[in-house]
């Protein structure tokens, strides 16, 4: 028989499960990162803080073992020891760096090669979407960004909790709540802001330093807005500003009364969230005119 004498057959046979479909592309590409040499390098690098954090938090349970407090002690040395929402603001703020590190090396491979190669009308020729394609991106930088930020946070919350008593407990469970909810957000942001970048910036190195010059470039020009006009909203520019103010509202630590608050914080995020998705979207077409 001809071929032009067969008709189209849709296809018939067993489909896979929505999410199924969602979770094949981290399933390859995490194990591709992890064999990477510097993704590597850079995981066990961000061990050392929640293992210093760890140790302080046993010291400030067994501070009964140290010679200068185990009859009274010392007041001062005893609030340095507290457990509280500062503390954990620090954790986060030094995690968050490696975060930024490991996301400027991972994140310019996941859709820079796509466009390039243009493959991404082989991927929405299928059962897949632009919204569906971007979460599944966004979920192999979820689990690798979790791994130094979200994971090693509820350790270290855990260990707290298990060795203070259920009093510390029931008066703080909202710390956890609040670095739980805190570092979402921070994935989210990250992760979108390496996606926009792989998605315009073809070469590797240039969208890794384009990840890192977003914070680094907006943290400059917010103070030179300050000290130019003598303002304080200019630091609202700052994403790593306005992200820890957020996180000191939720975990509870007071700001700087002539700084913006975490609302204002909060609000200049979803703005500047809302346009990295937009410019995002916009990028990634199944079909592109050209005249």
């Amino acid at each position: 028989m001809a071929v032009f004498k067969r008709g189209y057959q849709r296809y018939a046979g067993p489909r896979t499960s929505n999410l199924t479909r969602f979770l094949a592309v981290p399933r390859f590409v995490w194990p591709k990162l992890l064999a990477e040499r510097f993704v590597i390098i850079l995981l066990v690098n961000s061990l050392f803080w929640p293992m210093l954090c760890a140790g302080f938090i046993y010291v400030s349970n067994h501070a009964e073992l140290l010679p200068s407090l185990g009859s009274g002690g010392d007041d001062g040395i005893r609030k340095m020891l507290t457990i509280d929402g500062k503390f954990f603001a620090i954790f986060m703020n030094v995690q968050s760096t490696f975060a930024i590190i490991l996301a400027a090396i991972a994140g310019p491979g996941l859709i820079a090669p796509d466009l390039a190669n243009n493959a991404l009308p082989l991927y929405f020729a299928r059962p897949l979407s632009r919204w569906t394609y971007i979460g599944a991106r966004m979920m192999v930088l979820f689990g690798l960004l979790s791994l130094v930020t979200l994971l090693p946070g509820l350790i270290v919350f855990g260990m707290q909790a298990s060795l203070a008593s259920s009093a510390w407990l029931a008066a703080n469970w909202t710390l956890g709540q609040g670095m739980v909810l805190g570092f979402l957000l921070y994935i989210f942001m990250v992760s979108l802001i390496a996606l926009t970048c792989s998605a315009y910036v073809k070469w590797r190195v240039v969208a890794g330093a384009l990840v890192l010059g977003f914070f680094f470039v907006l943290a400059g020009a917010s103070k030179i807005i300050n000290q130019v006009f003598r303002v304080e909203w200019g630091s609202l520019l700052n994403p790593g500003y306005a992200i820890y103010t957020v996180w000191c509202a939720l975990l509870g630590v007071e700001t700087a009364e002539d700084a913006p608050g975490a609302w204002e914080c909060f609000t200049v995020l979803l703005v500047m969230l809302g346009a990295l998705l937009a410019v995002l979207l916009r990028k990634l077409r199944p079909v592109e005119v050209v005249s």
